[in-house]
């Protein structure tokens, strides 16, 4: 296996902190626009139609654990609400009320907008191309099968 020279090393840094910035920023912006996480925003737009609670898990690709937290404070705030799933009653499912469906529905909007200013409206055709070709070959190499 080959070793990173100091310009492989100079270029992963670079990549790394862009995504962190960016991330960070799409994070702040959500939180002042929508009053939302990214991981509530995640939840919210995953949450398409009504869920068990171990399906969204394995949606977002987080720990049951997680989820179960997240959708605890998600739904004291009126966004979410657990449903009963099978014979025995017990509330094992979610789904998301008015309140979680208008602000999923804004927040997608204000996202979008984000996404666009602070990524899509600064590249070229050909770098967007290039990027999304190489996601694309990354995904395919790296996600489970």
């Amino acid at each position: 296996m080959a070793e990173m020279s100091p310009e492989d090393w100079a270029f992963w840094d670079t990549w790394m902190r862009a995504h962190r910035l960016l991330v960070r920023e799409l994070d702040r912006d959500l939180q002042r626009d929508c009053g939302i996480s990214k991981a509530e925003f995640s939840v919210l737009v995953t949450l398409r139609r009504p869920m068990r609670v171990g399906e969204l898990a394995d949606a977002l690709g987080w720990e049951k654990s997680r989820v179960a937290h997240l959708l605890t404070r998600m739904e004291k705030r009126g966004l979410v609400a657990r449903t009963e799933d099978g014979a025995g009653g017990r509330r094992t499912g979610i789904e998301l009320t008015a309140e979680g469906r208008r602000l999923a529905g804004s927040a997608t909007r204000v996202h979008g907008a984000n996404v666009r200013r602070h990524v899509l409206d600064r590249l070229t055709p050909d770098q967007a191309a290039a990027i999304r070709s190489w996601s694309e070959e990354l995904i395919e190499r790296v996600e489970p099968a």
